[in-house]
């Protein structure tokens, strides 16, 4: 699971087994999510491109205006 999607779950534990280091010794290697994680969108190698904000918003509204709604 992203940890994104953890923390928006809001789950109060999460189990795991092996590490970041297990799996990079049998080939993943994710050193460079959690490098590229710590850094701002400017400075990362993958180009983030916002779009369209204003229009994306209007769902935002919608969600915030839902009256049945389940806050997070």
């Amino acid at each position: 699971m992203c940890l994104g999607a953890i923390y928006w779950a809001r789950i109060d534990k999460v189990f795991f087994a092996n590490t970041r280091f297990d799996a990079e010794d049998i080939g993943f290697d994710d050193s460079f999510i959690y490098e590229e994680i710590s850094r701002s969108m400017k400075e990362r190698k993958i180009e983030f491109k916002q779009l369209l904000r204003e229009e994306a918003l209007e769902a935002f509204r919608a969600w915030e205006e839902n009256e049945d709604k389940v806050k997070y």
